[in-house]
């Protein structure tokens, strides 16, 4: 009936770990991006450098393509941010905050240890709210104390569940902002280079034959920005499906531990 561990050890308290703050992580990200630019710009030759930061451009360092690249580190900065919670939220389960063993029943004193260690815990951080594990202890001894119903119990573990599938998918809002903004800013940056070209063609003599492989040579910068947009909303595209589905994953981890260690456990008198 203890709800320590069987042997008679203490369980495993939670570790206060330091965690990168959110700002910094975008910071850092952000320093790569503008380090990355200048690592294009005096390592590339000028055809791979035109399409990856338009260095022929007279704005230059201020390009359309400049610009997705700080978009895109933005967009890499969250999503490290998001798969550092992830791993936190896997952590989590190692914390020993439910007896794992095949005999233990949880009563109301057990309980009203569990519920603190998990409070506690909660208050140490991991976020504005806490993690997903000690929240949905809190939620599920909190009612189990009031009702004294294992069903009500059960239900509180499911509402939260779907609770929580909301707030890990407003949490990637910013990232779907960015997957948008990048190719909207790769059409912008084709709008505006067909507009310079065609401005091109219109101002010098029609006669002069280096006039059609200037025009082409403009254009086709044009067409970069869209390309490059696309290239890089696909990557991020992709990593926000591979992080997204390990934080989905690490919630229904918890879901799962809190029912076959919590759930199954309680004693309904």
């Amino acid at each position: 009936m203890d709800a320590t561990l069987d042997n008679g050890t203490a369980p495993r308290k939670p570790r206060i770990r330091r965690i990168t703050s959110h700002p910094l992580i975008l910071l850092a990200c952000l320093a790569g991006a503008v380090g990355l630019i200048y690592l294009f710009e005096t390592q590339l030759p000028d055809s791979a450098a035109s399409i990856l930061i338009d260095r022929e451009r007279e704005t230059y360092p201020f390009t359309v393509q400049n610009l997705m690249w700080l978009v895109f580190a933005l967009g890499l900065g969250e999503l490290i941010v998001r798969l550092r919670d992830a791993l936190a939220e896997r952590a989590e389960l190692r914390r020993g905050y439910l007896p794992e063993d095949e005999r233990t029943i949880l009563q109301l004193p057990e309980l009203r240890h569990i519920h603190a260690r998990a409070r506690e815990a909660s208050a140490l951080g991991g976020g504005a709210q806490g993690r997903f594990l000690p929240r949905l202890i809190q939620r599920i001894v909190l009612q189990f104390q009031t009702g004294r119903s294992i069903g009500q119990a059960n239900s509180v573990l499911d509402s939260s569940l779907e609770l929580f599938l909301h707030e890990i998918d407003l949490r990637y809002s910013v990232i779907r902002y960015v997957v948008w903004a990048i190719p909207t800013l790769g059409f912008i940056g084709t709008v505006v280079g067909i507009s310079l070209a065609l401005g091109y063609a219109g101002a010098v003599d029609v006669q002069d034959p280096s006039l059609l492989a200037e025009l082409t040579k403009r254009l086709a910068v044009a067409f970069n920005t869209t390309l490059l947009a696309l290239v890089m909303s696909a990557v991020l595209v992709l990593l926000q499906h591979i992080v997204q589905a390990k934080e989905e994953r690490a919630l229904n981890e918890a879901g799962q531990y809190c029912l076959d260690n919590l759930i199954n456990r309680l004693y309904e008198e």
